[in-house]
C-alpha cells in the first residue's frame, strides 16, 4: 500500500482500511506470542501500514 493510493480513496475508506490493518496487527501479535508466525517481519510492514494511512487521513481533515 503506498501514500499515493491512499491519497486517492475517500475518508471512510480510509477508516475502513485502518480498521482492518489494526485487525491484522492485533491477529500478527497473538499468532507471535503463540509461535505460529515464521515471517516476523509482516509485524514491521503492518505497523508502517498503520502509520501511512493515519498520516494521509490526518492530511484530509486538514484540507477541510
Amino acid at each position: 500500500m503506498n501514500a499515493k493510493e491512499l491519497r486517492e480513496k475517500s475518508l471512510d475508506d480510509l477508516n475502513v482500511s485502518l480498521l482492518e490493518l489494526c485487525k491484522e496487527r492485533a491477529n500478527n501479535r497473538i499468532q507471535r506470542a503463540t509461535g505460529q508466525i515464521n515471517q516476523t517481519h509482516i509485524a514491521k510492514q503492518i505497523k508502517n501500514d498503520i502509520a501511512r494511512v493515519k498520516t494521509v487521513i490526518g492530511e484530509k481533515l486538514r484540507e477541510n
